[in-house]
């Protein structure tokens, strides 16, 4: 499978289950797995055959920025459809971090889903 990988991406949001935890925006990091119906070679190296990777980490930031929510478990799930759906993608692994617990470097979920056949 060949597959587009972004590690790192920096996003700000209002996201936590206690209202004074979504009152202030957040830094969270994500990792995107995207899966490619395409093969490299497939693509003739024209951007229009693949997954326009900036384009994709822009709408997350948007999605993000949309609204507050209670749980990253969400924003996961969203990004998930956003990949498989908006932008075509195979399939897509998420992964977030937040960095609020004290005594840990982070705390964060993991989502993968694949486009509806």
């Amino acid at each position: 499978m060949n597959e587009i990988l972004v590690n790192g991406l920096r996003v700000q949001t209002r996201i936590g289950v206690p209202d004074e935890e979504r009152a202030e925006l957040q830094d969270i990091e994500i990792d995107l797995r995207i899966g490619l119906k395409k093969t490299f070679g497939e693509m003739a190296d024209a951007i229009s055959e693949t997954i326009d990777y900036a384009a994709a980490c822009a709408a997350i930031g948007e999605l993000a920025m949309l609204r507050p929510r209670a749980l990253v478990e969400t924003l996961a799930e969203e990004i998930c459809t956003m990949l498989t759906g908006r932008f075509g993608a195979d399939s897509a692994e998420v992964e977030i971090r937040k960095f609020v617990l004290p005594n840990t470097r982070s705390v964060g979920v993991r989502c993968r889903a694949a486009k509806s056949k």
